[in-house]
């Protein structure tokens, strides 16, 4: 775990060195640039570093340096100009001014083999390297004609597993960029000889299919797998998995709801006594013990919940079970809360106590956050947003981030940071300081849905304490966008840096109808990942068989 620590941090060091505009190479003391690397011109340095790299560095800049996006590349003329000692130097004493620590502990050794190794990266082959990262992304082969999205944007044509993206704030144009799209999905039935697409060393099987809308998802303690279906207003449970990749048992575990969304086990622990469940206007919850496939008693009416507008209500407690936290989105697109009485406790994330009282706004200007979760290691709560729409192919950015309790993230009148919805120009000046710019930043309109943190065993070590959300899909967006699962990486620090990858992808046809949208993830025991996915009424079960 602690050399996994390290890769985060060499990774900020690499961004800094890799950032020309800021750095100061002149900085470095001339004796530290004059250093000599005492392993250079030997092969097995190079040849030690290019693991701690591939570990700890590619995964945000590449496995040939080349950077994505507006992620920097390792090939910048700041560091193929840089000496070897001044690499060593920055790597060693950081650069707060670019946002770099020292990292010191890293033993002298290893810190050198990455010098080694990034050097190499810039030797004679450079040209051609720097060429094609340069070079747009491949698109896969589609009948849309539209031309190719300027990165950091993308669509479905350029989404593919592993392909990392960060948008900054930097990033985002003015209003009306672009026309205000209306390109609704048509979803289609899925050909048979399609198939959502992985990284390389995992597998994709259905675990559960013919099912009514089927949404969120959580894990029981005794590692049964709970799921909403909303369309038929059913709790349903999945247990074990057989030889196929399908679940071993399923059953009803309540009906007659109310387009039931949200699902979370209270208290927290091995053996809770309560199945929590968030309709569209009520929270309820259902007695429980654990391993029940069925409801042992009605539900029992908790509070009621604002009606219309989005819909979805998630539920989650905090790690001690003293607060439980309630996810309710806006009525409307931009309706200003101060003069639309409709809007009162809503684009907010409520607290209260887990028998309804006591009930407070958690964090507010949060347009609809409809998946939240709690970080199982830091307790932190974090939250996957629809964000607005209206103002263009690539405004708002949709987002995933923790939470700050009292904190205020925009909505209506703001939007990532000091940015004013022109649409309420004048208004509410008073909290334009005040608005928090979320961790991680994705496509705009890409409808991110119910996230959840990896807790299993199965996955590459490097997976550890990620995020994992799913992307439902754009409707206001020329060419579509979302339609996939995306991984955030925390680097086993429990912080995002900004940057996420294309996960499982593929539910968009070439000609642009989509057959797939993910709604739901959930880690299921045996450390696989179940995907739900409304469109082909399916559950997809994605494991790992490669090297670890």
């Amino acid at each position: 775990m602690r050399t996994q620590r390290w890769g985060f941090f060499l990774v900020l060091a690499f961004v800094a060195i890799a950032n020309a505009q800021n750095l100061r190479i002149q900085d470095v003391p001339a004796a530290a640039a004059s250093q000599k690397n005492p392993y250079a011109g030997s092969a097995s340095s190079s040849a030690s570093g290019a693991p701690l790299y591939a570990k700890r560095c590619a995964g945000c800049h590449g496995k040939e340096g080349q950077g994505s996006g507006n992620i920097p590349s390792l090939k910048s003329e700041a560091v193929t100009s840089a000496s070897e000692g001044a690499l060593f130097w920055y790597i060693t004493h950081g650069s707060p001014q670019n946002g770099m620590p020292a990292w010191i502990k890293l033993p002298a050794q290893q810190r050198w083999q990455i010098v080694s190794y990034v050097k190499t990266l810039t030797s004679a082959a450079e040209p051609a390297a720097q060429a094609a990262a340069s070079a747009p992304e491949a698109a896969m082969a589609s009948k849309i004609k539209a031309p190719p999205p300027q990165p950091p944007f993308t669509d479905f044509r350029y989404e593919a597993p592993g392909r990392t993206r960060k948008i900054t704030v930097a990033d985002l144009p003015p209003p009306y960029a672009t026309k205000s799209a209306g390109n609704g999905p048509d979803v289609v039935q899925r050909p048979a000889n399609v198939w959502p697409q992985a990284p390389q060393g995992f597998k994709v099987e259905q675990f559960a299919t013919g099912l009514d809308q089927p949404r969120l998802m959580r894990r029981a303690p005794n590692g049964d797998v709970f799921l909403a279906e909303t369309g038929s207003g059913k709790i349903r449970v999945y247990r074990g998995v057989a030889g196929d990749g399908k679940a071993a048992q399923s059953s009803v575990f309540a009906t007659g709801l109310s387009a039931p969304f949200g699902i979370a086990f209270y208290p927290p622990g091995d053996q809770p006594q309560f199945v929590y469940v968030g309709n569209t206007t009520s929270l309820v919850r259902f007695p429980y013990h654990s391993g029940d496939l069925k409801a042992q008693g009605p539900a029992q009416h908790i509070l009621d919940l604002p009606a219309g507008g989005h819909d979805t209500r998630d539920v989650q407690f905090s790690l001690d079970g003293k607060t439980m936290y309630v996810a309710v989105g806006s009525a409307s697109n931009v309706d200003d809360p101060d003069t639309h009485r409709g809007e009162k406790n809503r684009a907010n994330i409520l607290a209260m106590n887990p028998d309804g009282s006591g009930l407070r706004v958690y964090a507010a200007g949060i347009r609809n956050p409809v998946g939240i979760a709690v970080n199982p290691k830091t307790g932190e709560v974090w939250c996957s947003v629809n964000e607005r729409d209206g103002l263009g192919d690539n405004l708002v950015p949709d987002y995933i981030t923790h939470v700050s309790e009292g904190g205020f993230y925009g909505w209506p009148w703001w939007y990532m940071g000091a940015h004013q919805d022109p649409r309420h120009q004048g208004k509410r000046a008073d909290l334009k300081d005040k608005v928090i710019v979320p961790d991680v930043l994705l496509q705009p309109h890409n409808a991110s849905l119910e996230m959840t943190f990896y807790d299993g065993r199965q996955f590459p070590a490097e997976y550890e304490g990620d995020v994992f959300a799913a992307e439902h899909g754009s409707w206001n967006k020329a060419v579509r966008a979302g339609y996939e699962v995306i991984r955030v990486p925390l680097h086993q620090q429990g912080k995002a840096s900004g940057e996420y990858q294309d996960f499982l992808t593929g539910f968009v046809l070439p000609d642009g109808r989509p057959w797939g949208r993910p709604v739901g993830v959930t880690v299921a025991a045996d450390g696989a990942l179940l995907v739900s996915d409304d469109g082909s009424n399916t559950v997809w079960r994605v494991s790992y068989s490669g090297k670890r």
